[in-house]
């Protein structure tokens, strides 16, 4: 392995991902530590109705926003070498993707709550204080500053936004829970502390940019004439986040229409702690991205980067896992109390998610980067209408465990189609061997 690290993009690779998987740890921790804190002020019924409420607004955000930071790369990745044209017309295009995005997710999402809600498991008590955690949608679907700062190979100052949030609300949290807050106390944590991460993000982008003289001639605009197919990459990458949102926010409003909030608390609280084995692959994707289209792709140096990353994301992931399914019940019981055990069986099945990952978290931005967005955009439509057609007779019959079944399965039938779709365009793209002479 000693020659990996002779390869620029490998040490590359390896830095930014270590100063997101820093950051990561931190986050996780504090989210952890704030979920277990709520779980035993408000009990399973009042967390899983906050974890609805959170969830609505994240999935009409997911279906909105345009994930325009992966223009800002795609477009706008070789900034660093001179070329600033594309990518102040990218960001421009981003930020105005942006705020059309995030207004009218919230007026969608507002009009449509009162209809919607009940169908998800938010009561109509509850409808009140949803329709005023939407507002916090314009700022939740901008990912611009996000694609500034990979753009700008700025992992650090990435690193240390992640945590503003999980770290503020955790000191937020922990003082409403010593001053024995209610329900209303809890989700306006939740607000507060989202919105800070958020408006955060924003300061980070605009100070680097002022700091690199890039600030003048950054206009938003609808109409980004001299970026060739910028228009289709971001419909298909919006398509394809859309889609993608289903493993999260919409899975738990799902689970909580089938299962009630109850049942969305448990399946949540199963998918904080599975999630965790899924860090590693998630870090190195974020850093793998900017990295590979700066790249030759009919060269073998985006693929051996790939796989070494692979290998690398598989070590930490594996011993991740089992350290979660030898302690499993040990630790649900203590940070969350006995009346969340019955979500342990359903973390165990979730395993198999971030064992998937470590092998598919490459695939995604080697499509992106080979100019086929439209790849992750199929594979995640297979997998949402798999998830879409197994997951309520599995809820009906095994519960929440079977609401982590049809996420296995549904992940499973995604990274297939997607390695099918990689393979094809390696086929296509690697340098043929010269034929031998005619004699």
């Amino acid at each position: 392995m000693k020659h990996w690290f002779k390869d620029q993009h490998f040490r590359s690779l390896l830095r930014n991902s270590s100063y997101l998987a820093v950051s990561k740890v931190v986050a996780a921790i504090a989210q952890v530590a704030t979920m277990a804190l709520a779980a035993h002020a408000l009990g399973l019924l009042l967390l899983g109705a906050l974890i609805l409420i959170d969830s609505y607004a994240r999935s009409v955000s997911g279906i909105a926003k345009f994930q325009s930071w992966q223009l800002i790369v795609r477009y706008g990745g070789r900034v660093l070498h001179g070329e600033h044209e594309d990518f102040k017309t990218s960001t421009g295009f981003a930020f105005a993707l942006d705020a059309m995005s995030g207004v009218g997710g919230m007026l969608v999402a507002l009009a449509l709550l009162p209809f919607v809600g009940p169908w998800v498991g938010i009561s109509p008590g509850q409808v009140w204080i949803a329709m005023l955690y939407c507002t916090l949608l314009p700022t939740m679907a901008a990912a611009t500053p996000t694609g500034v700062l990979r753009a700008l190979d700025r992992f650090d100052q990435i690193s240390w936004a992640d945590t503003v949030t999980p770290i503020s609300r955790l000191f937020v949290v922990l003082a409403v829970y010593f001053l024995g807050g209610g329900f209303v106390a809890y989700v306006a944590a939740w607000y507060a502390t989202s919105l800070a991460g958020d408006l955060y993000d924003w300061f980070l982008a605009w100070r680097e940019l002022r700091r690199r003289g890039l600030l003048e001639g950054i206009r938003p605009t609808l109409r980004p004439d001299s970026l060739a197919g910028a228009w289709r990459f971001a419909i298909q990458v919006n398509l394809t986040a859309s889609v993608q949102s289903v493993w999260g926010p919409i899975a738990r409003l799902t689970v909580g229409g089938l299962l009630g909030a109850a049942g969305a608390a448990l399946f949540r609280v199963a998918s904080v702690l599975s999630d965790g084995a899924s860090k590693p692959a998630d870090l190195l994707a974020k850093a793998f991205y900017p990295e590979v289209v700066r790249m030759d792709l009919s060269s073998k140096k985006p693929w051996k980067l790939m796989l070494r990353g692979t290998a690398l994301a598989s070590g930490i992931a594996l011993a991740a896992i089992l350290i979660l399914l030898v302690g499993g019940k040990p630790i649900v019981s203590f940070l969350f109390g006995r009346d969340f055990l019955a979500s342990y069986d359903a973390m165990v099945i979730l395993m198999v998610v971030p064992f998937v990952s470590v092998f598919s978290f490459p695939l995604p931005p080697m499509l992106y980067a080979l100019d086929r967005p439209d790849g992750p955009l199929k594979a995640r439509l297979l997998g949402t209408i798999a998830y879409f057609l197994i997951v309520a007779p599995l809820c009906w019959n095994f519960g929440v465990n079977g609401a982590a079944i049809a996420i296995v399965l549904a992940n499973l039938a995604t990274v297939a189609t997607m390695m099918w779709l990689l393979r094809q365009e390696h086929r296509r793209v690697r340098p043929r061997k010269a034929e031998p002479a005619a004699r």
